[in-house]
Protein backbone atom coordinates (compact mmCIF):
# COMPACT_ATOMS: atom_id res chain seq x y z
CA UNK A 1 0.00 0.00 0.00
CA UNK A 2 1.13 3.52 -0.82
CA UNK A 3 -0.55 6.70 0.39
CA UNK A 4 -0.78 9.47 -2.21
CA UNK A 5 -1.30 13.05 -1.06
CA UNK A 6 -2.39 15.32 -3.90
CA UNK A 7 -2.28 19.07 -3.36
CA UNK A 8 -4.71 21.46 -5.04
CA UNK A 9 -2.02 23.38 -6.85
CA UNK A 10 0.22 22.88 -9.85
CA UNK A 11 3.96 22.29 -9.81
CA UNK A 12 5.10 25.17 -12.02
CA UNK A 13 7.01 28.19 -10.64
CA UNK A 14 4.19 30.68 -11.34
CA UNK A 15 1.74 28.59 -9.32
CA UNK A 16 4.28 28.44 -6.51
CA UNK A 17 4.57 32.24 -6.45
CA UNK A 18 0.80 32.68 -6.48
CA UNK A 19 0.46 30.14 -3.66
CA UNK A 20 3.08 31.95 -1.59
CA UNK A 21 1.23 35.24 -2.09
CA UNK A 22 -2.05 33.69 -0.99
CA UNK A 23 -0.48 32.10 2.09
CA UNK A 24 1.16 35.33 3.22
CA UNK A 25 -1.17 38.11 2.07
CA UNK A 26 -4.57 36.45 1.98
CA UNK A 27 -4.52 32.98 3.56
CA UNK A 28 -8.33 32.76 3.62
CA UNK A 29 -8.33 32.71 -0.21
CA UNK A 30 -5.83 29.87 -0.50
CA UNK A 31 -7.52 26.91 -2.19
CA UNK A 32 -5.49 23.98 -0.84
CA UNK A 33 -6.58 22.99 2.65
CA UNK A 34 -4.08 20.10 2.68
CA UNK A 35 -1.21 22.51 2.11
CA UNK A 36 -2.59 24.89 4.75
CA UNK A 37 -2.48 22.04 7.27
CA UNK A 38 0.96 20.65 6.37
CA UNK A 39 3.01 23.67 5.31
CA UNK A 40 3.73 27.17 6.48
CA UNK A 41 4.46 29.93 3.96
CA UNK A 42 7.96 28.65 3.27
CA UNK A 43 8.46 25.18 4.74
CA UNK A 44 6.81 21.99 5.84
CA UNK A 45 5.49 21.90 9.43
CA UNK A 46 7.89 20.01 11.71
CA UNK A 47 5.11 17.86 13.22
CA UNK A 48 3.96 16.86 9.73
CA UNK A 49 7.50 16.06 8.64
CA UNK A 50 8.03 13.85 11.70
CA UNK A 51 4.71 12.08 11.10
CA UNK A 52 5.29 11.37 7.41
CA UNK A 53 8.78 10.03 8.14
CA UNK A 54 7.40 7.68 10.80
CA UNK A 55 4.27 6.65 8.91
CA UNK A 56 5.47 3.11 8.14
CA UNK A 57 4.17 2.93 4.56
CA UNK A 58 5.39 4.42 1.30
CA UNK A 59 4.03 7.90 0.63
CA UNK A 60 3.89 10.01 -2.48
CA UNK A 61 3.27 13.77 -2.55
CA UNK A 62 2.09 15.25 -5.83
CA UNK A 63 0.67 18.47 -7.18
CA UNK A 64 -2.55 18.00 -9.15
CA UNK A 65 -0.84 18.38 -12.55
CA UNK A 66 1.77 15.76 -11.60
CA UNK A 67 -0.92 13.36 -10.36
CA UNK A 68 -3.04 13.75 -13.48
CA UNK A 69 -0.06 13.21 -15.77
CA UNK A 70 1.21 10.17 -13.84
CA UNK A 71 -2.12 8.41 -13.16
CA UNK A 72 -4.35 9.82 -15.93
CA UNK A 73 -7.11 10.60 -13.42
CA UNK A 74 -8.89 13.83 -12.53
CA UNK A 75 -10.27 14.23 -9.01
CA UNK A 76 -11.51 16.95 -6.69
CA UNK A 77 -8.37 18.29 -4.94
CA UNK A 78 -6.85 18.15 -2.42
CA UNK A 79 -7.28 14.44 -1.84
CA UNK A 80 -5.55 11.61 0.00
CA UNK A 81 -5.51 8.28 -1.80
CA UNK A 82 -4.53 4.69 -1.12
CA UNK A 83 -2.77 2.89 -3.95
CA UNK A 84 -2.67 -0.90 -4.03
CA UNK A 85 -3.86 -2.80 -7.06
CA UNK A 86 -6.27 0.11 -7.55
CA UNK A 87 -6.42 3.70 -6.35
CA UNK A 88 -9.12 4.57 -3.83
CA UNK A 89 -10.00 7.81 -2.09
CA UNK A 90 -9.31 7.75 1.65
CA UNK A 91 -9.96 11.40 2.44
CA UNK A 92 -11.81 13.47 -0.14
CA UNK A 93 -11.56 17.24 -0.42
CA UNK A 94 -14.65 17.81 1.74
CA UNK A 95 -13.18 15.80 4.62
CA UNK A 96 -9.79 17.51 4.36
CA UNK A 97 -11.46 20.93 4.20
CA UNK A 98 -13.34 20.12 7.43
CA UNK A 99 -10.22 19.27 9.44
CA UNK A 100 -9.48 21.84 12.12
CA UNK A 101 -5.73 21.47 12.33
CA UNK A 102 -2.68 19.31 11.68
CA UNK A 103 -3.43 17.04 14.64
CA UNK A 104 -6.84 16.25 13.13
CA UNK A 105 -5.21 15.45 9.78
CA UNK A 106 -2.68 13.12 11.40
CA UNK A 107 -5.45 11.36 13.36
CA UNK A 108 -7.52 10.95 10.18
CA UNK A 109 -4.59 9.46 8.25
CA UNK A 110 -3.67 7.12 11.13
CA UNK A 111 -7.08 5.43 10.83
CA UNK A 112 -5.98 4.00 7.50
CA UNK A 113 -2.50 2.84 8.49
CA UNK A 114 -1.74 -0.80 9.22
CA UNK A 115 -1.72 -1.52 12.96
CA UNK A 116 1.78 -1.72 14.40
CA UNK A 117 2.54 -4.66 16.66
Amino acid sequence: MTLIFVYNTDSNPISSLIDLGHKILSPETYSCSLCKLTHGPFTEMEAWKAFRISIGVPVEFLHRDEFEKKYNQHLNYPVILKKGTTIEVLLPKEDIDALADLEALIAAVKKYLPKKE
